[in-house]
C-alpha cells in the first residue's frame, strides 16, 4: 500500500517536472526570437539605410534636408523618409555633411542612433547626431542640387462675353547642405472682349546661408512687381536680412525673416506736379509656412510686408495661401488665394485712386521636377 502510494507520487512529480520544463522551454523561444537581428549589410557599391522598424534598404542617398531624407531604391524608386524614422545610415561614397556651427565635413558617412561618423582618409571623426543639419553627396552632378515646380491655370469663355484668364507660378530652388537659392515667379492675366482687365507680375528671389538648424542669413533678396491697374509700372526692392525657423519638423516648417531694403517705384501716371518715380529705404519682413496635412495634401502660406515712405505707399503686403493636392508623383492640383494691399496708392493723372486691396482665387495644375 505504501509502496503503491510512493510510486503514484513519483509519477505525479515527474509529470509536474516535465510540464515545468516544457513551459520554460516555450517561454524562452520568443525571447530568443526577439533578440535576433539581421547582420549589418556588406560594404559594396550601395548606400544603406535602416528604418526604426529594423528594415534595411539599399540604393542611393540623395539628400537630407529639413529632416527629410530622400533615398533612391532600385526596387522602390525615389522615396522620402522622415529623419526620425531613420535609425542607421551607411554610405559607400563621399558625402558633404553639414553640422551646426556652421561647418561642413566631407568624407565617408555612417550615422547611428546617437552619433555621426565621418571618415576623412584615415581619420574617423565623431559628432552628435542632434547637431546634424544636412547631408548631400560629396561630388554630385550640378543638376542634383536643383528642383522646380511649374503651375499653369487657364479659363476661356466664349459667347456674350469673350474672356481669357490665365496664370502661371514658378518655383525654382537650388539647395546644398550650406545654402539655398530660391526663384519665385507669379503672373496673372485676364482679357475681356480684347480689353485687359488684370495684368500683374511678381518675381521674388533670394539667397540664404544656413548658419545653424534654426538661424540663417538672407544674404540678398530681390523683388520685382508690376501692375498697371495699381498704377505701378515697375517696383524693385533689394535688401538683406536674417531668418529664424520657428518650427522645423518632418511635417511642419515655419520661417520668419526681416531686414532692411531699398525700394524704387515708377508709376504709370501721376497728378500734375508729382514725381513719376519714388525711392525710399524700407523695412521688409515676412514669413513662410508649410504643413503636410496628409500624405497627399499640403497647406502652404506666405506673407511679406514692406514699410516705406508715404509716396511709395506707406505699407504694402503680399499674402498667398495654397492648398496642394498630389495627384501623382509629377502632377498636383493647386488652389491659391492671393491678397495684395497698398495702404496709400499713388493717384493717377485724372485724380482717380486705385483700390487698396486686390484679391484673387487661382486654380492650376502643377508639375514637379
Amino acid at each position: 500500500m505504501i509502496q503503491h502510494f510512493l510510486q503514484s507520487q513519483r509519477t505525479v512529480f515527474v509529470i509536474h517536472l516535465g510540464m515545468i520544463f516544457s513551459w520554460v522551454l516555450f517561454l524562452s523561444i520568443p525571447s530568443q526570437a526577439q533578440s535576433w537581428s539581421p547582420p549589418p549589410p556588406p560594404p559594396d557599391e550601395y548606400d544603406w539605410i535602416q528604418l526604426t522598424s529594423g528594415e534595411w534598404l539599399k540604393g542611393e542617398l540623395k539628400v537630407l534636408y529639413r529632416d527629410k531624407l530622400e533615398f533612391d531604391s532600385d526596387k522602390l524608386d525615389l522615396q522620402t523618409f522622415d529623419w526620425e524614422d531613420v535609425k542607421h545610415v551607411r554610405g559607400h561614397q563621399r558625402f558633404s555633411v553639414r553640422f551646426q556651427g556652421p561647418f561642413t565635413v566631407n568624407g565617408v558617412l555612417e550615422v547611428t542612433e546617437n552619433k555621426v561618423f565621418v571618415t576623412v582618409g584615415d581619420d574617423r571623426r565623431e559628432y552628435d547626431r542632434h547637431k546634424l543639419v544636412a547631408i548631400a553627396p560629396g561630388a554630385p552632378k550640378e543638376i542634383n542640387y536643383w528642383s522646380a515646380k511649374i503651375t499653369f491655370g487657364l479659363n476661356v469663355s466664349k459667347g456674350n462675353t469673350d474672356q481669357v484668364q490665365y496664370n502661371s507660378k514658378w518655383n525654382i530652388q537650388r539647395r546644398t547642405s550650406a545654402s539655398r537659392f530660391v526663384f519665385d515667379y507669379f503672373g496673372n492675366f485676364t482679357s475681356s472682349d480684347n480689353v485687359d482687365t488684370v495684368d500683374n507680375q511678381r518675381v521674388n528671389t533670394y539667397y540664404d546661408w544656413l548658419r545653424t538648424r534654426k538661424y540663417f542669413f538672407r544674404v540678398i533678396f530681390v523683388e520685382y512687381y508690376r501692375d498697371p491697374f495699381q498704377n505701378i509700372q515697375n517696383r524693385t526692392t533689394v535688401g538683406t536680412g536674417i531668418g529664424y525657423s520657428l518650427i522645423d519638423t518632418s511635417k511642419v516648417t515655419w520661417d520668419v525673416t526681416a531686414g532692411p531694403a531699398y525700394q524704387s517705384t515708377r508709376f504709370f501716371s501721376v497728378e500734375p506736379g508729382q514725381n513719376s518715380s519714388e525711392s525710399t529705404p524700407a523695412l521688409v519682413a515676412g514669413t513662410s509656412y508649410k504643413n503636410e496635412l496628409t500624405t497627399w495634401l499640403d497647406l502652404i502660406g506666405q506673407y511679406r510686408f514692406n514699410i516705406v515712405n508715404k509716396d511709395s505707399g506707406s505699407y504694402t503686403h503680399h499674402a498667398i495661401v495654397t492648398l496642394e493636392t498630389e495627384i501623382t508623383d509629377l502632377l498636383d492640383v493647386d488652389i491659391s488665394v492671393v491678397w495684395d494691399r497698398t495702404q496709400n496708392p499713388q493717384p493717377r493723372t485724372d485724380g482717380s485712386v486705385p483700390e487698396q486691396d486686390d484679391f484673387q482665387t487661382i486654380f492650376g495644375i502643377g508639375m514637379d521636377f
